[in-house]
C-alpha cells in the first residue's frame, strides 16, 4: 500500500451463520480476541464481533505483506487500536449487525461510522444532547424524513471525527458542527476547545447496503477511495463501485 492511499473493505454478520466461514475466521484471532467474541450471548453479537475482527487483519494484509493472523494490536490512552508491528498503517472499524466497515490509510488518522437508515428517527430523538445549536437550527427547516436523514449524516460524521482524532466520546459532540451550505456543501466547525483545526480535515457520506458510512481523514491522505467487499471474509476481495456524495470541504 503506498503513502496516502486510502481503501474500505465491507463484509457481512450473516455470512458467518455458515460455520465453516465462522471457524475460517476465528482462526485468524489471538488468544485474548477468541475469548471476547466468545463472550457475547446472542449469536448476532458474536458475528458482529467475529467479523470486525477478522476484517482488520484481512484489510491490513492485504495493505502491506504480513499475515492476518500475524497481526498483533496496541491501544491508545483511549482504546484506539493500531496495528503492531508499526509500518505506518492506521485503520478504524465500524459495525453493525448487518454491516462491518473498515477504513485503512498509510501514513494519515482515519475515522469511519457506519449506521443503518433506520437509526436515523432514534438518532433525531437525541438532537439536544449530541447536536450544537447551528445543527439542530438547521435541522428545524427540515420536514419529516429529511430530519432523520441530516440526523444520520450528523451522526455519522461526529463518530468519524472523534475516532479519527483517537479519542472517542472524550470529546463533546455539541463543539461539534456540520453545517450544510446552500450549493450542498458541507463545512465542519470545531470549539477551540477541541485544541484542532479543521482544516487538518476532509470527509465524505457514502451510502451502502442501507446504510450511511461517514469517513474522516487527515488532509495529506489521497480523496481517490478504494472499495472492496469480501464474502465470506476470507474470500477473495471484489471491488465495490463506491457512490460517494462528494468530499468536504470542496
Amino acid at each position: 500500500m503506498e503513502t496516502n492511499d486510502l481503501q474500505l473493505w465491507y463484509a457481512y454478520p450473516r455470512d458467518l451463520v455458515d460455520e465453516s466461514a465462522a471457524k475460517a475466521c476465528a482462526g485468524l484471532l489471538s488468544d485474548e480476541e477468541q475469548q471476547h467474541w466468545q463472550r457475547f450471548r446472542h449469536e448476532t453479537n458474536r458475528r458482529e464481533s467475529l467479523t470486525s475482527r477478522a476484517l482488520a487483519r484481512i484489510a491490513l494484509s492485504h495493505a502491506h505483506p504480513f499475515p492476518p493472523q500475524d497481526w498483533d494490536f496496541a491501544v491508545n490512552a483511549y482504546g484506539k487500536p493500531h496495528p503492531v508491528p508499526e509500518c505506518g498503517l492506521r485503520f478504524n472499524l465500524s459495525n453493525s449487525d448487518e454491516l462491518v466497515v473498515c477504513l485503512v490509510a498509510h501514513g494519515a488518522e482515519v475515522g469511519v461510522d457506519v449506521e443503518p437508515y433506520q437509526r436515523g428517527a432514534q438518532i433525531l430523538r437525541l438532537a439536544e444532547s449530541v447536536f450544537s445549536p447551528v445543527e439542530k437550527g438547521q435541522i428545524s427547516t427540515l420536514a419529516g424524513e429529511e430530519q432523520q436523514d441530516r440526523a444520520l449524516s450528523l451522526w455519522t460524521l461526529k463518530e468519524a471525527y472523534i475516532k479519527a482524532r483517537g479519542m472517542g466520546l472524550s470529546l463533546p459532540l455539541k463543539s461539534i458542527s456540520f453545517v450544510f451550505g446552500d450549493d450542498a456543501g458541507i463545512d465542519m466547525e470545531l470549539d477551540p476547545e477541541l485544541e484542532d483545526d479543521s482544516a487538518n480535515w476532509k470527509f465524505c457520506l457514502l451510502n451502502h447496503a442501507e446504510h450511511r458510512i461517514a469517513i474522516m481523514v487527515e488532509q495529506s491522505c489521497t480523496s481517490s477511495l478504494s472499495v472492496q467487499q469480501v464474502r465470506p471474509p476470507l474470500a477473495a476481495p471484489v471491488n465495490v463501485q463506491a457512490t460517494v456524495l462528494g468530499w468536504f470541504p470542496w
